[in-house]
Order: structure tokens, then sequence, then C-alpha cells
């Protein structure tokens, strides 16, 4: 499998307004730095939409669902019918990822690609089904080379359309019984991490199943241990969502949108299409750390800094959501706090 073939060009991010944006910052009325990780994050957006004065656009969270074979193998604390039921419960409205977008005036669409369920014609679905639930992990590939590249490019499409909107942040998310398991695998096989320190109790294992749940995923890195490449690594033991936040991810960067990277399975996700594509990295905002227990690691070798550590482990997007908000403070401090000259403040010496 080429990735040259699947994936987009992302574009490195133009320099060109570096010194200025630094400069626009620095002379803001507050002491250098002072505003620690905001500061960086406003020149962050600022440099990828080369300009001074920033602006966010009907902002959009991308929620991929889809199950898992694995699940069966008893590596969730819930049975694998909970991703059905949840997709219904974000239709309604009713999930976290529901209520945060709508305090933050987000966007969400919630995107079948894999569920194994026959929803039919639900109103509010979108439609991207590559399979009923990948294959069991312990059998054989979670997914073919081909059905790996059928979710990659559900998700670019699902990007374009929201793009088409107008969009210049996008969100991803995921729904899928099983997939911290997935998460686990693709990032101990890709950052040379021995499961044990990459393994967590995802759904609230007791001792008892996590030990079972690392045994299991142990059998699955032996049996997959040929898989080395990032492609081969997603289609062996990922999963039709996490392919598809691959997609998305990929397909935003392409077209210089900021990316947001929810938590443990999304910058799972993150991790596989920044070594496909290591400019991605500039796009990306990586939105809170879980507590999970592989992701403070995952994002210490990223050498990622979240934004919000508020002890969260759901998915759906909702680190998205609830750091959105951080997001627009950075960009309104860079547009609108004024400069030490236009407040006439004296700077220091």
């Amino acid at each position: 499998m080429n990735p040259s073939d699947v994936l987009p060009v992302v574009p490195a991010v133009s320099e060109d307004w570096d010194e200025r944006l630094h400069s626009t910052i620095d002379h803001k009325t507050k002491p250098l730095g002072a505003l620690g990780l905001l500061e960086s994050l406003a020149f962050q957006v600022g440099r990828i939409q080369g300009t001074l004065r920033p602006t966010l656009v009907a902002p959009h969270i991308l929620v991929f669902a889809a199950d898992h074979g694995l699940a069966r193998e008893g590596v969730s604390a819930y049975p694998q019918d909970v991703t059905w039921q949840m997709v219904l419960n974000f239709l309604e409205g009713g999930a976290a990822i529901n209520v945060f977008s709508r305090q933050h005036g987000i966007s969400v669409r919630v995107i079948d690609v894999g569920v194994n369920h026959d929803f039919g014609d639900e109103p509010g679905l979108i439609q991207e089904k590559v399979g009923s639930g990948t294959a069991s992990m312990l059998s054989g590939p979670a997914m073919s080379d081909e059905d790996c590249v059928a979710a990659i490019q559900a998700g670019r499409r699902q990007a374009q359309a929201v793009l088409n909107l107008g969009a210049n942040v996008i969100g991803v998310g995921e729904m899928g019984i099983g997939n911290t398991s997935s998460a686990s695998l693709i990032m101990s096989r890709l950052l040379n991490i021995p499961l044990e320190d990459c393994v967590g109790r995802g759904t609230g294992l007791d001792d008892e199943r996590y030990q079972r749940k690392l045994s299991i995923l142990k059998q699955v890195a032996e049996l997959h241990s040929g898989a080395q490449a990032p492609m081969e690594v997603l289609a062996a033991m990922g999963g039709y969502e996490v392919a598809a936040m691959v997609g998305a991810m990929l397909e935003a960067a392409a077209h210089g949108v900021l990316v947001l990277v929810d938590g443990f399975i999304a910058t799972a996700a993150f991790l596989v299409a920044s070594q496909l594509r290591p400019e991605l990295s500039q796009y990306a905002v990586f939105c809170h750390c879980s507590e999970e227990q592989g992701h403070r690691l995952m994002l210490s070798r990223l050498h990622a800094k979240p934004l919000l550590q508020l002890g969260m482990r759901l998915g759906e997007g909702s680190g998205c959501a609830v750091a959105y908000p951080v997001i627009e403070s950075a960009v309104a401090m860079l547009t609108e706090m004024a400069s030490f000259a236009e407040a006439g403040v004296s700077e220091k010496s």
C-alpha cells in the first residue's frame, strides 16, 4: 500500500509571518510570555492563516463511529452494542459532545464508518459504512488494505464536506467500544514502547479484566509483528474510525485548516497520520491530556503540549469542544488586546 496514492499532500506552514506575529504578541500589554500557551497558540493560528488578524469560522467536530471485532474478546467493560446506542444518543443531542458543542457554538457531524448495526435511514446520521465492524485482530488483520484505504477516504470526504461549508477549524472524535485497545497497539508499535506502558483501563476495567486485556493485546502484537510501517500498522491493528480520523486530519491540514486533536484514540490516529505526513504537526492543537494511561507518554513522545488537563477519558471529541473557547481566547488576545504603544503604557526597559 503506497501512502502517496491515497493521501493528500500537506504543505509546510509558511514562515513569512513569524517575525511579525512574534513582535505583535510580545508587545501586547503584558510581561513577555505572561500568557503562556495562549501566546504560542495565537502564534500558531496566525501563522497557519498568514495574518495578524486570524478568525475562527464555522468550527466542526467530526465524530466517527465504528466497531471492533476484538471487543468480543472481553477487552472492554461495556458490550459492543453500546457503540450503536451511543450513536443514537449523539443524534438525539444527549451526549457530552452535544452538550459542550452547543455551549460553544460548534457543529457536530456523526458518521457511521463501521458500526455493527443497521441504522436504516436514521435522520442526521451520515453513512460512510465500510463494514460492520473490523475483524478480530486475534485471527488476522483488523482491516484489509482496501478497507483501510476506504475508511481513510471516508474521513477525507467528511472533512471536505465541512471545508465546503467554510469551516477553518475541524476537530475529530470517535465512538467505538474496544478502540483503546487499538490505540494502545498502534502507540506501542509506532513508538517502540512496551505494551504495559500503553495499555490503560479504557472504559473502567477492574484489575482482573485489565490483566486479561493486556494478555490479549500481547497476543495481537505478536501475531502482527510483521506490521511496522504506519499504514501496515493501521490496517492490522486499527479500526475504521481510527483510519477515518487519519484521513480527516490530513485532508483538513492539506487545506490549511486548524486541526483539533481530542484524546488517546484521536492522538493515536494523529500518530499514524503524522508519520505519513510530518507537516501535519504544524496544524494540530492537542486539546487535552487524557486520564488514559498511555496518553501522557504519547504526547510527550510527540513533543505536544495539551491545552487542558481535566482528568477526562471520554472520547467523542469532547476534549476538542471543551478546549475550543481557550483557542477563541488566544485569537482574541492577538486581535483585540492593545499594545503598549496603543495603550500609552510604558514597556519594560
